[in-house]
């Protein structure tokens, strides 16, 4: 009887145990964005006009490529490409263009706006709705606070002792 306690025993801390390394391999931290070092242009690289390029195959895969703007096109697979200012997108300091490869036109952020606005599926209107209905929602009586409530009975205690020792 006392074997099969122990073993029980043993058997529970043991899937303790493997509980806590699963636990610790699901919390692992979510890696940062990053793009690749070799395809990062700045300083001399974005001044003698290079860009990266985030292309999108048809396929659904993305590659990274570092392209040197010429005459506002850029030449990926021997496809000409628009590269104008209006498509060029920012990150951390460092200039980049989404194209995708069925496309000659890249993603464009004043476009998508545009078709958002066109559609009404915009976020502003709910900003502005959510923003108002939080400052005139109905707030409840505020707490006081334990230093309040006890300097409340030292004043009353004072001024009960001041009454009645007639001083």
């Amino acid at each position: 009887m006392e074997e099969e306690k122990k073993n029980l025993k043993q058997q529970v801390a043991e899937l303790n145990e493997n509980l806590d390394l699963i636990n610790k391999k699901k919390k692992k931290k979510p890696r940062d964005f990053k793009i690749p070092f070799s395809k990062r242009v700045r300083g001399k690289k974005a001044r003698e006009n290079y860009i990266t390029v985030l292309y999108i195959n048809e396929n659904g895969n993305f590659d990274w490529k570092k392209k040197k703007i010429v005459d506002q096109t850029i030449n990926i697979n021997g496809i000409p490409r628009l590269a104008t200012a209006e498509y060029v997108l920012r990150y951390k300091k460092n200039p980049i263009i989404i194209q995708p490869s069925w496309s000659v036109e890249p993603f464009s952020p004043k476009e998508n706006k545009k078709k958002t606005s066109e559609d009404e599926m915009e976020t502003t209107g709910y900003r502005i709705l959510l923003n108002t209905m939080k400052s005139e929602a109905i707030k409840g009586a505020k707490k006081v606070g334990w230093g309040m409530t006890i300097g409340g009975i030292i004043i009353l205690g004072i001024i009960g002792y001041s009454l009645l020792s007639g001083g």
